[in-house]
């Protein structure tokens, strides 16, 4: 048995939701989580979790809020030496012979102090661990999401990088490994078929056109992610459960949501096209939603204008998408579980 200390971030559940996904694979070892926000309810109800405030991005009106974040993580960089020293107790009284990190700030420096192995596994080192071609418009985007990953969250000893795609760019990091998509057992559970209804999900604050894109969809549309249950014309809005969810993304027709690599994935496994409004200057969602329409996987769109004939053209494409989608492999939970246990063992990948 591992005794294993595992660093989560916490802003959105998908970091959580992956991390929930590992760890449940691995019983004979005994882990404590250290997150924060929205990975305290996830990770909580199976493990022992303890809260460890990070770095935030907050996200106002689909977009980040520069000033807000600044406000926060200037609180933050004025208590990190107070949490370094909290988080330096809880490994000595945890006494772990590992380490793992998805994307934390603080689990990776502790290791790297006290001379224990970490293993690295996110998505947004995709970011800076292969080299990219940016568009003029993404260049101060991908400046920020590059410092960012490079300076707060890069003391790891080994990365794995899970991605439904493959950079086009060359791998600058030779620590890293990348991986198809770790994806929970629900879904992987879950018989796939094509419904009427679209599947919308915002994990935070919303621009203003993307309910009335919906309600111009001519179909019913189930949204998640607005915290309240009820009907408004085509719209169905639910509040949050993991079954529900699934359900009703594995019988959906096609999914409208954010740039987010998590659902993206799950989505992609699932068989389902996707219509991508990535998240304005996070680059990492930006090149999820750029790489799903280069593929031929959906559409994405970064402007958060969408026209008139958004969807009409989109549907129009719907059997081109999907015959795409059916042709890949969107799932590497058995070669990540491999070299997971490989990195336990042998602390190498």
């Amino acid at each position: 048995m591992a005794r294993i200390i595992y660093g989560v971030q916490g802003n959105g559940r998908g970091h959580a939701v992956r991390a929930l996904a590992l760890a449940r694979r691995f019983p004979q070892h005994r882990f404590l989580f250290l997150t924060h926000t929205d990975g305290l309810p996830v990770l909580q109800k199976e493990y022992p979790t303890v809260l460890c405030p990070n770095p935030e991005t907050p996200v106002r009106g689909h977009r980040v809020a520069g000033a807000e974040m600044a406000v926060k993580n200037l609180h933050f960089w004025m208590k990190r030496r107070q949490r370094l020293k909290s988080v330096e107790k809880i490994f000595d009284a945890f006494k772990p012979d590992v380490a793992i990190t998805d994307y934390e700030h603080f689990v990776p420096i502790v290791s790297r102090k006290l001379g224990i192995p970490c293993l690295s596994m996110d998505h947004q080192h995709i970011v800076t661990c292969w080299k990219h071609r940016v568009p003029p418009a993404q260049v101060a985007s991908y400046v920020g999401a590059f410092l960012a990953a490079r300076l707060l969250f890069s003391a790891a000893s080994r990365y794995l990088v899970v991605s439904f795609y493959k950079p086009e760019g060359v791998e600058s990091c030779l620590k890293a490994r990348l991986v198809p998509p770790l994806l929970r057992e629900l879904v992987m559970k879950r018989i796939p078929r094509d419904g009427e209804h679209v599947l919308a999900y915002q994990s935070t604050s919303t621009f203003s056109r993307f309910l009335p894109l919906l309600r111009a969809a001519g179909r019913p549309v189930v949204v998640y992610g607005f915290g309240e249950a009820r009907v408004e014309g085509n719209l169905t809005f639910k509040k949050y459960s993991e079954k529900g969810f699934l359900e009703d993304l594995a019988s959906c027709c096609y999914v409208v949501c954010g740039g987010g690599h998590t659902l993206l994935s799950e989505a992609l496994h699932l068989g389902k096209p996707v219509i991508s409004f990535p998240i304005s200057n996070i680059f990492e969602q930006y090149l999820n939603a750029h790489y799903l329409e280069k593929l031929g996987y959906g559409k994405c769109l970064a402007h958060l204008r969408p026209a008139r004939d958004t969807i009409p053209s989109f549907e129009a494409r719907l059997e081109e998408y999907r015959n795409r989608i059916r042709g890949e492999r969107f799932c590497g939970n058995e070669e990540i579980f491999s070299l997971v246990n490989r990195f336990i063992e042998e602390e190498k990948l």
